[in-house]
């Protein structure tokens, strides 16, 4: 494996994704390390679906913009040059609302990388699912 220098501006979109993703695990062949910059126009969310992961840890670190992420308890605002993290069994929505002044970008790392997202529908009364 050894060193990589990567420009995620030089790789391809990531196919079927809500937003622009590039990802440098991909890129890298990395094994255990999920890794992508996420840029999110107005109105974009930076995953397909609300999910949680059961063992995944995630931490998402805003380069540009203000990333707004939907938990069952509350929406969280994370600003540029902040990082918000996220502990498994815990349901997210990031996302760049429709009325956002501009775009989001986002550096999103977890582990491990096997761990596909689920998804998360709170019911009607606002409980979990």
């Amino acid at each position: 494996m050894g060193y990589h220098h990567i420009d995620p501006d030089e790789l391809a979109p990531s196919p079927d994704h809500p937003c622009d993703r590039r990802s440098l695990a991909e890129a890298a062949e990395l094994a255990q390390l999920a890794a992508a910059v996420y840029d999110l126009a107005p109105g974009e969310d930076l995953a397909t679906t609300y999910h949680y992961h059961d063992q995944r840890e995630e931490l998402f670190y805003v380069l540009a913009g203000d990333l707004h992420v939907e938990t069952p308890d509350e929406t969280f605002v994370v600003e540029a040059d902040e990082t918000f993290l996220v502990e498994p069994e815990h349901p997210i929505r990031p996302y760049n609302p429709a009325d956002a002044d501009g775009p989001v970008r986002v550096l999103g790392v977890g582990a491990p990388k096997f761990d596909i997202g689920r998804p998360y529908e709170p019911d009607a009364d606002g409980d979990d699912a």
